[in-house]
């Protein structure tokens, strides 16, 4: 077999065998094959794409290619849930610990934020003391005693893909649907979870920035999961604004730990009623989703959720009185308030610029090895729909600097859009393994 003959048969649109890509993988993952032939294929996989079959074999041999976490010792079903990437997205935060205070196990494994989109890990640096980096043993562990646990990814979990990411990130085939596909799925799955519940995000602030984009992606991954015998359930929600209105790693653990007290905002609270109360349902602890809810409601509203959170960064190390004072997470050195020029309704508010001036307050980074200010970050005063007039406050920019802070502002300020705004569903529709059903917008 040579790799010249299985890149020239992706490029004429061909399906791949089982063994063709398996033979491909291993090769590129044991640096076998060059990076140039590799460049070469993925191209060819974004324009020609993969059938589901070629996706399921490719997600396949890219899991075997290292480690994969065995958590059946822990008793129950074990759920994970997994977000595509958004703007303010610190559901994680919220979902986990209501979940595990249900009774189901959590063990999260998650990742730190590039580019726009945050990261899990990053926010949970922003608790004074807290550990992200456990051993394997310890990370069971603190799931069979605490019931969760959120942690960094062990070093040789699905090592093709990170191979293959870098690749990708620096060859213009990142937004290859069938790689984005089988990227996320084989980390889920090495993860070792028995049933998987997927966010996946549309809008300006995600990756898919249509419907039909971001259904598609769901499919496709529900379909991996089938294939492997992992329950998938994908919820397919807006990202055409930032979720809730903190942007910044320790402004969004705040606003996680107000909606664990049931004082967040409306948006976070609902996604994450819906993701859990669907964890709920797959873990056979509510007979369906309304029951889940109906759980989740009154978790929140006697503070087990928060309750269970505190346990957790305490096991790990944190200082939990951070979550009650919150003078004890990091704090900007300077703050600078948006006013708005216009009289009106905010119309849009763009999600990826709302990002992108999050990275210029220092919350974000561009590459993976940039230091990152805990403290960064954006705080919406008003989003789509809401009526303001000249002079009132739209957002609060929080940085280190002057010069950091007048950057943020008036890159924050194009985000602004007004005009007759739009309804937008929170949450689009649903896809499973019997089908896609779409919400009215």
């Amino acid at each position: 077999m040579r790799v010249y003959d299985v890149i020239a048969k992706k490029r004429d649109g061909a399906e791949l065998s089982q063994e063709e890509i398996q033979f491909l993988l291993n090769g590129y993952a044991a640096g076998d094959i060059p990076d140039y032939q590799m460049s070469a294929f993925t191209m060819a996989v974004f324009f020609q794409g993969m059938t589901a079959r070629e996706t399921a074999h490719f997600t396949q041999v890219m899991l075997q290619s290292g480690d994969q976490i065995d958590l059946s010792d822990i008793p129950g079903v074990k759920v994970d849930k997994h977000s595509t990437g958004g703007v303010g997205d610190k559901t994680t935060l919220v979902v986990a610990p209501l979940v595990a205070a249900a009774g189901i196990p959590v063990a999260k494994m998650s990742g730190r934020g590039l580019g726009h989109t945050g990261g899990t890990l990053d926010k949970l640096a922003a608790i004074p003391g807290l550990q992200v980096d456990l051993a394997p043993e310890q990370f069971l562990r603190q799931v069979r005693e605490v019931g969760l646990a959120v942690v960094g990814q062990t070093g040789n979990l699905v090592p093709a893909d990170k191979k293959l990411y870098a690749l990708r990130d620096v060859t213009a085939t990142v937004n290859s649907l069938p790689l984005i596909a089988s990227s996320i799925m084989s980390k889920k799955l090495a993860s070792g979870a028995d049933k998987i519940i997927l966010d996946v995000k549309v809008g300006s602030g995600a990756f898919m920035k249509t419907a039909e984009e971001a259904f598609a992606l769901a499919k496709a991954m529900v379909d991996i999961g089938s294939s492997m015998k992992r329950e998938t359930t994908a919820l397919v929600s807006d990202m055409d604004q930032p979720l809730g209105k903190t942007v910044g790693n320790a402004l969004e653990v705040v606003e996680a730990v107000e909606t664990l007290k049931g004082h967040g905002p409306e948006d976070l609270r609902q996604l994450c009623l819906e993701l859990g109360a669907r964890m709920l349902a797959a873990a056979g602890k509510a007979a369906d989703e309304h029951r889940g809810k109906e759980i989740l409601t009154e978790l929140l509203r006697n503070g087990s959720g928060l309750k269970k959170l505190r346990e957790m960064v305490t096991t790990q190390g944190g200082n939990a009185e951070a979550l009650e004072n919150y003078n004890l997470l990091p704090r900007a050195q300077v703050i600078i308030p948006l006013y708005s020029k216009t009289n009106g309704y905010i119309s849009h508010l763009h999600a990826e610029k709302v990002g992108l001036a999050a990275m210029a307050a220092g919350a974000g980074r561009s590459r993976k090895e940039d230091e990152i200010d805990l403290a960064a970050g954006i705080v919406l005063k008003a989003k789509r729909g809401d009526k303001v007039a000249v002079g009132e406050q739209l957002a609060e920019i929080h940085a280190a600097d002057e010069r950091r802070a007048a950057q943020a502002t008036d890159m924050l300020a194009e985000a602004f859009t007004y005009g007759q705004p739009e309804k937008h569903p929170l949450i689009l529709g649903f896809v499973t393994d019997t089908g896609e059903y779409r919400n009215a917008p």
